[in-house]
């Protein structure tokens, strides 16, 4: 589940990035909710559900 939360935000991110329609401080705040729950499955070991 968080690896598919992690998955979205990060594209989210990206599309931000590329189409510039996002506002900024948004775009890095979902890179960095995107980074930290990658962090937290790894560090936890949780296997996907």
């Amino acid at each position: 589940m968080l690896q598919t939360i992690a998955i979205i935000l990060l594209v989210l991110w990206l599309l931000g990035l590329v189409t510039g329609t996002l506002l900024g401080g948004f775009i890095y705040a979902l890179l960095v909710i995107a980074v930290v729950l990658i962090l937290v499955r790894v560090i936890t070991g949780r296997k996907p559900v």
